[in-house]
């Protein structure tokens, strides 16, 4: 009589171990590329501001003080919602503005942080975590 042939309980809990694994690490690394995607929104929202910013300045000869003389509220939130943003002058003369993205949300984890641009167009994540920022990974 022929015997059947099929897969022992060992065998079993040993390829559910290695696909456990493998599941993991591919979540772990689809969560990182997820919020490195999201990043996108808040380097469009900070080029839209740099650009309004230097409109404002072509007609005023000043960097406005805040978003609402750009057209947007005073404490923006980005288009798909997972950064808070601001912007600020340098100085009284308004010959100079920084604005920020400060992630919000599920977007919080990042590593790169915060994010910014300013006036001479220096893309920079936040000042005290400039090693997230190695190559320019943030922008």
């Amino acid at each position: 009589m022929d015997r059947l042939r099929g897969f022992s309980l060992v065998e079993l809990l040993a390829v559910m171990a290695i696909a456990s694994i493998l599941a993991a690490m591919a979540t772990q690394s689809y969560s990182r590329y997820v919020l490195r995607s999201h990043r996108a929104d808040a380097h469009q929202a900070l080029m839209a501001i740099a650009h309004a910013q230097e409109r404002w300045y072509a007609t005023y000869n000043r960097y406005a003080t805040d978003l609402g003389k750009l057209g947007m509220a005073d404490q923006a939130i980005s288009e798909h919602g997972y950064y808070a943003l601001t912007s600020r002058v340098l100085d009284s003369a308004g010959q100079g503005f920084v604005a920020m993205a400060m992630p919000i949300g599920r977007q919080f984890g990042d590593a790169c942080g915060k994010l910014s641009i300013d006036n001479a167009g220096r893309k920079l994540p936040d000042q005290a975590d400039v090693k997230a920022n190695v190559n320019g990974s943030c922008w």
